[in-house]
């Protein structure tokens, strides 16, 4: 595909409760695994911009974090970032589940979003997992609820609606020339990429609260001559308890983890990978700017 004379692009901020579906959305948007996804609920934390193109459009996707009450500096900054999305967006693509209706977090959002006056799309979700009568009452309940632009009925995970979606978005895009090159799918580094995707299978891995505790950076990316890559990552945990749950018995669990995540990248950048993690104790690492900064966070906005 190639630029011509009437190009359009612009921004599309996906929002809703957390595991919503919006990563599996993007993902199947870009036709490329840019955003982590998996079964627990928080995981999404920096504002990924996934790029996908639709005839002459180019739209620029941002995932943001579940919209959730907030109780820590993390959660704090991830709403943040995540109203901060929208804010910036052309267009804002408000994520619900059909299986469980309008919830209180569904109806939190409503209410915040009376206070942003832009163009605003409805995307019901999961919709297999309901009979057709409640996906129409529940379709009726939001339209009456707020003046949605469209309302598309849709489920990322196996594709239904979503060519519609992608479709609507494309021409709603203001003229421009793209913002990025065409062959370029994310504007996270490759670095982040490669942390998020070990940070998913630790997530996978490991028990129900541990993975908020963690934390995955890229210290080192060595170009091979061989064509091949070496990746240094840091897991970074705050207690020495969890080092050890990392770890598992004789580094087993982290081991497997190494593992996946080699696999996953091996597959992501077509080439050879030799992946190295180590884990290290870090107890105020929630508290550091710095890891703000590689999350794509703002550190202030923990403080409210």
């Amino acid at each position: 595909m190639t630029q011509s004379e009437n190009t359009r692009a612009g921004f599309v901020a996906l929002i809703g409760e957390p595991n919503a579906g919006k990563s599996t959305l993007l993902n199947w948007m870009v036709g490329a695994k840019v955003s982590i996804v998996t079964h627990k609920v928080q995981t999404t934390r920096a504002r990924i911009r996934g790029v996908a193109l639709e005839d002459d459009s180019q739209i620029v996707f941002i995932d943001t974090p579940g919209l959730f009450q907030p109780r820590r500096r993390l959660d704090r900054a991830m709403v943040a970032a995540a109203w901060g999305g929208a804010a910036d967006a052309d267009i804002t693509v408000l994520l619900i589940e059909a299986h469980r209706g309008v919830t209180k977090g569904v109806e939190r959002i409503l209410e915040t979003l009376e206070e942003h006056p832009g163009r605003i799309a409805l995307a019901i979700n999961k919709i297999d997992r309901v009979e057709a009568p409640d996906l129409l009452a529940l379709t009726e309940d939001m339209n009456s609820r707020r003046d949605f632009e469209q309302t598309f009925l849709i489920s990322a995970e196996k594709g239904h609606g979503c060519a519609d979606l992608k479709t609507w978005l494309a021409a709603q895009m203001p003229e421009s020339p793209w913002l990025y090159p065409e062959d370029q799918i994310a504007d996270l580094p490759l670095r982040m990429i490669a942390a998020e995707m070990t940070r998913e299978k630790l997530t996978l891995r490991l028990h129900q609260e541990l993975p908020y505790q963690l934390t995955v950076e890229t210290e080192k990316w060595e170009e091979r001559k061989d064509g091949s890559a070496r990746i240094d990552q840091m897991i970074y945990v705050s207690r020495d308890g969890h080092k050890g749950i990392v770890l598992g018995n004789k580094g087993e669990t982290v081991k497997a983890v190494g593992k996946a995540a080699r696999m996953e990248l091996e597959e992501f950048l077509g080439r050879r990978v030799h992946l190295f993690l180590q884990v290290k104790v870090r107890p105020n690492w929630l508290e550091e700017r710095e890891r703000y900064d590689e999350m794509g966070l703002d550190f202030r906005d923990g403080n409210s």
